[in-house]
């Protein structure tokens, strides 16, 4: 298992966003390498989980968070921009030379963004495949993406509930991932940044084990200070390998906090 923390403190037209980033990854109890790719940089952090097998499926996920990294400008951008880094992302996967075989990857993160209009600056979330954005707020977890799978085809159209979707077994087909065709399909959705919220962005690794309410569970007992280690990213992915670990398991975990600016207050 491999883990890193970060501090950030932001400037926005609405005050001072202090940033705290909790990142953890782990190959889990079955495979052999990690084909899951994580990128926190201080305006924006993904998630990747490629696909593929033989085929690389850790390079298409590594190819896709370098190029969100050198893409990604440090300046909060329009919400064009986040539909432009993540196009330039998957042409990047499309260019690489496996042969005859396909690779992907999922593709899930959380940015900055900011108006037209110059008004108050707003979370930009985006999503290709079936990672996922969760966000915590002090009393339960709300899952922000919507999953691009077979499955959650069928939970949508009302054929599916979510419980069966838990283990049904086209599960793991994606209908949607980088990589796949010249032109990718990605979700954006603009958030308003609240004065206090928790963010979690995960592979599937994390929810194939973990129930949203042991999730939920986690991060109660972290706001309690009774997390054993005190990372709540670690956390996340030891439970997840503890329960199975079938797949490679990687969790980001934001913790934003909106402040005024000291000026303001003064």
């Amino acid at each position: 298992m491999t883990a890193t923390t970060s501090t950030t403190s932001i400037d926005l037209p609405q005050g001072v966003l202090h940033l705290t980033v909790s990142s953890s990854t782990d190959v889990g109890a079955v495979r052999r390498v990690n084909e899951d790719a994580l990128l926190v940089s201080p305006t924006l952090v993904a998630v990747a989980d490629g696909m593929g097998g033989h085929a690389r499926g850790d390079l298409a996920s590594s190819t896709a968070v370098e190029s969100l990294r050198a893409s990604a400008a440090e300046a909060i951008g329009p919400v064009s921009d986040v539909f432009a880094v993540v196009e330039t992302a998957n042409a990047a996967v499309r260019d690489l030379d496996v042969g005859s075989a396909l690779c992907g990857t999922t593709l899930t993160g959380l940015t900055l963004v900011r108006p037209d209009d110059g008004g108050p600056a707003s979370w930009g979330l985006f999503n290709v495949g079936d990672s996922r954005v969760y966000r915590w707020d002090g009393a339960g977890i709300q899952q922000l993406t919507v999953d691009h799978s077979a499955v959650q085809e069928l939970v949508s159209a009302g054929l599916l509930s979510r419980e069966a979707a838990e283990s049904h077994p086209d599960r793991n087909i994606v209908t949607r991932a980088l990589g796949a065709d010249d032109e990718v399909e990605t979700d954006v959705w603009t958030l308003p940044i609240v004065p206090r919220a928790t963010y979690l962005l995960c592979s599937d690794g994390l929810t194939k084990e973990l129930s949203d309410a042991r999730i939920a569970e986690l991060f109660a007992r972290r706001d309690a200070g009774d997390l054993h280690g005190g990372d709540l990213a670690e956390e996340l992915v030891r439970a997840a390998v503890d329960a199975g670990g079938r797949d490679n398991v990687t969790v980001v975990v934001v913790e934003a906090v909106l402040a005024p600016r000291p000026d303001a207050e003064a």
